[in-house]
């Protein structure tokens, strides 16, 4: 098999060139994202292998299609980026679904802890021989609520490393997880009662701006907000508000609504342009990270050798146990005889 590798980093490759070693497949990497201009050149490939910032539009789907291309191997766990009305019977569609839920439950409480007692900023002032601790000042985590949005494996995680500080859980999942230690409640009633709100649900049109300027309105005012799912769970400029406003605490994010063009990018020499972004790195109350919480040797191993083990089960026609397709619309009741969407 044939795989174009759209947004390459050097760390794709460490991890992938081990794997595809392995399996005998041919990969040929691309630094640029995927998109309708870098669509054409998937022509000859079998399979394209894209990340959570490419863009799999219909425009892109039909250029693929026309080029041969038969899979889409995506090596993460979201999906929002395809059209999967347009894949649906053209281009099968697989995805890595577990990699390491505990990196980014790991790095949604490393962000919390960051914010909440400032060591980021202890680090900094040190580093200038100024010890003073003013302005440092933060709060006991045990005895807190916290509020879990989507309780998927990575919200269960962070659920048990909250329990393990002492604190109350509150969640909110329309499927709620059986023998989860926690209160599920509504979301009125988890936003008016959490002193943290992480958020660990897929991005979808129930979800996008869950967090807007009426739910910010139901929070305790020294609320922190945690996000290390999809930018656009929440209304940015809402938040920015809130957060000047003084009617929430604090955000700790690892995305961010407009992130593609920034995101995994060195732009030390540049000036950034989003007006959104700009603010919020200039906000003491604002922790702002790169969507690395999935980046463990863990996770990059286990997204390297999935993604791997998706596309060789689809050369060998075998099913495909984590195709995602327009009718599933998720995981998918695949054809009993096929084992595939279509």
């Amino acid at each position: 098999m044939k795989i174009a590798f759209y947004d390459t980093k050097p760390y794709d490759k460490v991890w992938f060139d081990k794997i595809a070693g392995e399996s005998g497949a041919e990969i040929k990497y691309f630094d640029f994202k995927l998109n309708a201009e870098t669509a054409r050149l998937s022509k000859d490939f079998d399979v394209v292998c894209i990340f959570v910032n490419d863009n799999a539009d219909r425009q892109v789907l039909d250029i693929l299609h026309e080029n041969g291309v038969k899979l889409l191997a995506l090596r993460c766990a979201g999906y929002n980026n395809v059209d999967f009305k347009t894949a649906y019977g053209k281009i099968h569609v697989v995805r890595v679904p577990d990699y390491s839920p505990a990196a980014v439950a790991e790095h949604a409480m490393a962000l919390l802890l960051t914010l909440n007692r400032k060591t980021h900023r202890a680090y900094s002032r040190t580093r200038d021989n100024n010890f003073s601790i003013n302005g440092f000042i933060g709060i006991d985590l045990a005895g807190k609520t916290a509020g879990v949005i989507g309780t998927g494996k990575i919200g269960r995680v962070f659920t048990g490393i909250c329990k393990g500080f002492g604190m109350k859980v509150l969640a909110f999942d329309p499927y709620p997880a059986e023998g989860l230690d926690a209160e599920y409640t509504g979301l009125d009633e988890l936003f008016a009662g959490s002193d943290i709100i992480s958020l660990h649900c897929p991005l979808t049109p129930e979800t996008r701006h869950i967090i807007n300027r009426e739910n910010l309105e139901k929070m305790k005012s020294h609320a922190i907000i945690i996000n290390t799912s999809r930018g656009a769970l929440i209304d940015t400029s809402a938040l920015i508000d809130a957060l000047k406003n003084y009617i929430i605490g604090g955000a700790g994010l690892d995305v961010y609504e407009e992130e593609s063009e920034y995101f995994f990018e060195d732009l030390s020499d540049t000036i950034i342009k989003d007006d959104e972004l700009s603010r919020l790195l200039t906000l003491p109350n604002v922790l702002l990270t790169s969507h690395q919480a999935f980046f463990t040797e863990e996770a990059m191993r286990e997204i390297a050798l999935i993604t791997m083990e998706n596309v060789k089960a689809f050369k060998e026609d075998k099913p495909l146990e984590n195709e995602i397709c327009y009718k599933c619309d998720g995981p998918c009741n695949k054809n009993e005889k096929s084992g595939r969407c279509f």
